[in-house]
């Protein structure tokens, strides 16, 4: 049982990490598409490179030192056992002579029997292990040797019965330059296909990126005419579907707002007549009735033709928002709504003035409507863009109802006092207004007791 028991927890264990790996593995990977496709091209390669300089570069790196130590130490060997033989200043010039022409090593005789003091070598050298076994095979006499001290040459002495023999031999006899050069031009290379790579990798995903920033613009209600497929096959594909689907798009908003210009033109018609007709009646209490009627069909009329227009018609420009919001604010006053305005000086914004004006007197208005005190104000967001905020201090709406007062035709009689010339679609242009201009509007507590409208813009 306890067996049992043990390997439940081991596979429950392992159960664990298997999930936890790929998340982990996730946290590390690049997020974009050129990234990821940019590790699918140089990881690879970089794997590879470092394979093959690994096997390649350090095996024959290995061998080819090996043997060059071998021969350097085994002439140094004959130079050294030629002057034991003969031991006079006659031998040692003719010794001195052909080791420099022949075998390109300087060789000297020092007086005294003391070898210099041994030193610890250098933690990355890979000359001084095959240096030091070339020599105690082929020496039968104590020997030092130094491969950092001058550059590009080896420092070796041999203590002999006559004195210390020094030997200056270039480094190239005793290590191998040319895996060096190879590793150089690999480098080299790979960086080179690299940035070959980077090239077009960067081209196809800036087609993706164009199509995306086309995608965001025509949200936002920017026609962008500049935009032309190009890229891979697929990407091309791809935004050919999107322009389709962009002019369909556009022509129904072109119809629908045909459509209800046209309704509302058809229905002006009759009001005016019937307007005309209760102005040349007698005043009496039922003439005031038919008046405010037919005022609040009219208002209706706008309100429904002004949610179907949208932002549609209007440039996006460079908007100074101070002066914007007071003439908001004071338009709002002369309806003898009370509203205070805080706002610091040099904020702007790029939206459509007009339709803007539209959606922030749509809020402050349902703010004056359902609270005696209105305050609007606006600073600049910390990441991008800027914050107005209109504050009440009316009776508020629950929060698990905030999106449903944004929702087309929705008045919630229950939390707040009825607008008798609302029609439900305050909130919902106000927000179609922000999110076509790549913002957005939401509801939260005010600090005044009532309710907060967030007004979000993009810098």
């Amino acid at each position: 049982m306890a067996g049992l028991a043990e390997r439940r927890r081991a596979r429950s264990r392992f159960a664990v990490l298997r999930l936890l790996w790929p998340r982990a593995i996730k946290r590390w990977l690049p997020r974009s598409l050129f990234g990821r496709t940019l590790l699918i091209f140089v990881l690879p390669v970089v794997v590879m490179q470092l394979a093959v300089s690994w096997v390649f570069f350090d095996n024959q790196w290995r061998s080819q030192t090996n043997r060059l130590s071998q021969s350097l130490a085994g002439d140094i060997a004959w130079v050294a056992e030629t002057y034991e033989a003969d031991p006079t200043p006659a031998n040692l010039a003719l010794l001195t002579q052909r080791a420099r022409r022949t075998l390109r090593i300087s060789v000297s005789l020092e007086p005294g029997p003391n070898l210099p003091a041994s030193k610890e070598p250098p933690p990355f050298s890979r000359l001084d292990e095959p240096l030091r076994m070339a020599l105690a095979s082929r020496l039968n006499a104590p020997f030092w040797f130094d491969t950092t001290g001058a550059a590009n040459t080896v420092d070796i002495r041999i203590a002999l019965t006559r004195g210390v023999m020094r030997v200056i031999a270039p480094r190239d006899r005793a290590t191998a330059r040319l895996g060096y050069q190879f590793v150089v031009w690999v480098t080299g290379l790979t960086l080179l296909l690299t940035g070959v790579a980077l090239i077009f990798i960067r081209n196809q995903v800036r087609a993706i990126e164009r199509l995306a920033e086309a995608a965001e613009a025509f949200g936002r209600g920017v026609d962008a005419a500049q935009f032309k497929p190009h890229g891979a096959a697929e990407v091309r594909k791809a935004a050919y579907a999107f322009i389709a689907m962009k002019e369909r798009i556009q022509r129904h908003i072109d119809q629908r707002t045909a459509l209800l210009a046209s309704v509302s033109h058809d229905l002006r018609t009759p009001l005016t007549r019937l307007k005309l007709e209760v102005a040349l009646a007698e005043p009496s209490p039922r003439t005031q009735e038919i008046k405010r009627d037919l005022a609040e069909m009219e208002h209706m009329i706008d309100e429904y033709l002004a949610f179907a227009r949208g932002e549609t018609g209007e440039a996006v420009e460079t908007t100074a928002l101070p002066a914007l919001i007071k003439a908001v604010a004071d338009a709002a006053k002369r309806t003898g709504a009370v509203v205070s305005v805080k706002i610091a000086p040099g904020l702007e914004a790029r939206l459509r003035p007009n339709t803007f004006k539209r959606a922030l007197s749509n809020l402050i208005m349902n703010a004056a409507a359902h609270g005696d005190r209105v305050e609007v104000s606006a600073r600049s967001r910390a990441s991008s863009g800027v914050e107005i905020f209109v504050d009440d201090n009316g009776p508020g709406i629950p929060p698990d109802r905030y999106e449903e007062a944004f929702k087309p035709f929705s008045r919630l009689d229950e939390a707040r006092n009825q607008n008798e010339k609302g029609v439900g679609l305050g909130l919902a242009i106000a927000r179609d207004a922000a999110r076509a201009l790549g913002g957005d509007v939401t509801l939260e507590p005010s600090p005044l007791g009532g309710l907060r409208a967030v007004v979000w813009l993009p810098g």
